[in-house]
């Protein structure tokens, strides 16, 4: 059975934007995290602080922590932004990955519990700690430390990266295989992937106009972001392909320790078309010259558990085409440090080259 997403108010008046963290602002990776996030941590999942550090790993839709106790990995702590989501949809997060853990054979992150069994921290800051009196609650969850290298870092150095693609495709088929049987638990809510969530003044993470770019450059994105809008027309929400999505599926949330795979970071799930996960598989690396053979390899590894037809085909590229969008418009809303320097400063003129593929040939990454 296919199981329909809740629509309630946290759905719909979600940020439309995201925002940098101003607590964590001059904060850089490695460095420890601020004493009143620590001490609020080592309270809820009952650490002793004598033994215990936490240090930054990154800061983006969320920001994230390393915990060690006694010098040794202990978790992975994952500090939300305030207002970005509320309680029940980070719940509701970890109830799938903890289903996916339990029901099919693939690899995802232990949620860790605080000691009262709960999953989800959830805090206010006092003005004492530079809160300002309006601030939003804090939400933060813990995940086990998972062994291993992020896929993304050694995918290079690997005999036959593109095949690491045809793994991820397959994962990816199992979680949509999932979806669509997995009954939800009661008050299950997470939120949308529509077109208007990813592109134009009410896309969640910023639109890609905002980023400085020649007129040229804006025509050719207009004309590719209209085509592929096109090519998508007729697809609905809650349509036959429609179900619950990873939505960021690649190499970076992906852990790799003696040829096991692990996925990690379902922070951005949510109801959308499947073959999204196609087009976040390839984020950042449309316009490189191997990326279709990776394009195909996922597909292979995720038609060997699901079939897609031609038109299946035409609706990934067009869909990544949109990620490639939306992620120009994540730029503009996020800190530079939240992507690699090489990666970052090709991100514009990437995308023009992608659209300027599309708009040759829309199914160009899978001929």
């Amino acid at each position: 059975m296919h199981n329909e997403p809740i629509a309630t108010e946290s759905t719909q008046t979600m940020a439309s934007a995201a925002e940098p963290f101003i607590a964590f602002a001059s904060l850089h990776r490695g460095e420890p995290a601020p004493d009143w996030l620590s001490r609020q941590i080592i309270s809820a999942w009952g650490l002793d602080p004598a033994r215990t550090v936490l240090s930054l790993i990154a800061v983006s839709e969320n920001a994230t922590f390393r915990i060690e106790v006694d010098g040794a990995p202990y978790a992975v702590l994952r500090v939300h932004r305030p207002s970005y989501v509320d309680s029940l949809q980070i719940r509701s997060e970890l109830q799938w990955v903890q289903a996916l853990g339990e029901e099919i054979d693939v690899s995802v992150p232990e949620v860790v519990p605080l000691t009262d069994g709960s999953l989800v921290h959830t805090f206010q800051r006092g003005a004492q700690e530079g809160a300002a009196p309006e601030e939003e609650p804090w939400h933060v969850v813990a995940f086990a430390f998972v062994q291993g290298a992020v896929l993304e870092d050694i995918i290079g150095a690997l005999p036959d990266p593109a095949s690491y693609y045809r793994l991820i495709g397959e994962a990816t088929a199992k979680f949509h295989q999932h979806a669509d049987s997995w009954q939800r638990p009661v008050g299950f809510d997470r939120f949308q992937w529509r077109l208007e969530d990813m592109l134009w003044d009410s896309s969640r993470w910023g639109d890609w106009r905002a980023a400085e770019m020649s007129p040229q450059q804006q025509q050719t994105l207009e004309s590719a972001e209209a085509a592929a809008v096109q090519h998508l027309n007729g697809l609905q929400p809650g349509d036959q392909g429609w179900g619950l999505i990873h939505a960021d599926l690649r190499p970076s949330n992906i852990m790799m320790h003696e040829d096991s795979l692990t996925v990690i970071d379902f922070d951005d799930c949510g109801y959308g078309w499947y073959l999204y996960d196609f087009a976040a598989a390839l984020s950042f690396i449309e316009h490189e010259p191997y990326t279709p053979q990776i394009a195909r390899e996922w597909l292979a590894g995720y038609q060997g558990v699901r079939s897609l037809s031609a038109r299946d085909l035409r609706h990934a590229c067009a869909l990544s085409m949109v990620r490639r969008l939306t992620m120009l418009g994540w730029t503009t809303t996020h800190r530079r440090d939240a992507l690699p320097p090489a990666i970052w400063d090709a991100q514009l003129p990437g995308a023009v080259e992608v659209a300027q593929r599309y708009l040759d040939s829309p199914t160009w990454l899978v001929d």
